[in-house]
C-alpha cells in the first residue's frame, strides 16, 4: 500500500516539477491566442492578447501554473504557463531590413532579408550571432537585431 500511494505522489508531482526552471529564462507563445493578465489567475484583469505564435517572452517569475514575463516592447504580465513553449524565439529589432545570413559573418552571403517583427525559433547564439530559423529557412542573424537573443 505504502508503494502505491509513494507511485501516485510521483506521478503528481512529476509535472509540476518539470515545469520549474531557474528565471529569467526564456519562453515563446505557442498558443494562437495568449492573455497577459495583471495577476497570477483567471479572475485578474487582461492587459494584452498575444496572437503570434512563436512571440519570444522573458521568464522572470513563476507562481504555480502562472509566469510571470515580459514581452518585446518591455509590458509585463502574467500568462499560464501551459500556453508557453520552451522553444527559445527571437524578433527582429532595430531599424531597416536585418541580414541573414549563410555563415555567421557580416562578410557571408545574405540569403534573404527580414523586417523588423518578424519572428523566428532560435537555435544557439554565439559570438555575437544566432542561428535562427523563420518559417523553415534557415539562417544567422546579428544577435542585436535579435530581442530574445541575450544569455540571461
Amino acid at each position: 500500500m505504502r508503494f502505491i500511494l509513494l507511485a501516485a505522489l510521483v506521478l503528481i508531482a512529476a509535472p509540476v516539477v518539470g515545469q520549474e526552471r531557474e528565471v529569467p529564462y526564456w519562453a515563446s507563445v505557442k498558443a494562437e491566442t495568449l492573455n497577459l493578465r495583471a495577476g497570477p489567475g483567471r479572475d485578474y484583469p487582461v492587459r494584452w492578447i498575444y496572437h503570434r505564435i512563436g512571440l519570444p517572452l522573458k521568464v522572470i517569475r513563476v507562481h504555480e501554473g502562472w509566469r510571470l514575463v515580459q514581452d518585446p516592447a518591455g509590458d509585463e504580465g502574467w500568462v499560464t504557463a501551459n500556453l508557453l513553449s520552451k522553444e527559445r524565439g527571437g524578433i527582429v529589432i532595430g531599424k531597416g531590413l536585418a541580414a541573414i545570413r549563410a555563415k555567421p559573418s557580416d562578410g557571408a552571403q545574405t540569403r534573404w532579408n527580414a523586417e523588423p517583427g518578424v519572428v523566428g525559433e532560435i537555435e544557439d547564439c554565439e559570438a555575437g550571432w544566432c542561428e535562427i530559423d523563420i518559417g523553415g529557412r534557415r539562417g544567422f542573424i546579428r544577435a542585436d537585431r535579435l530581442w530574445g537573443s541575450a544569455e540571461l
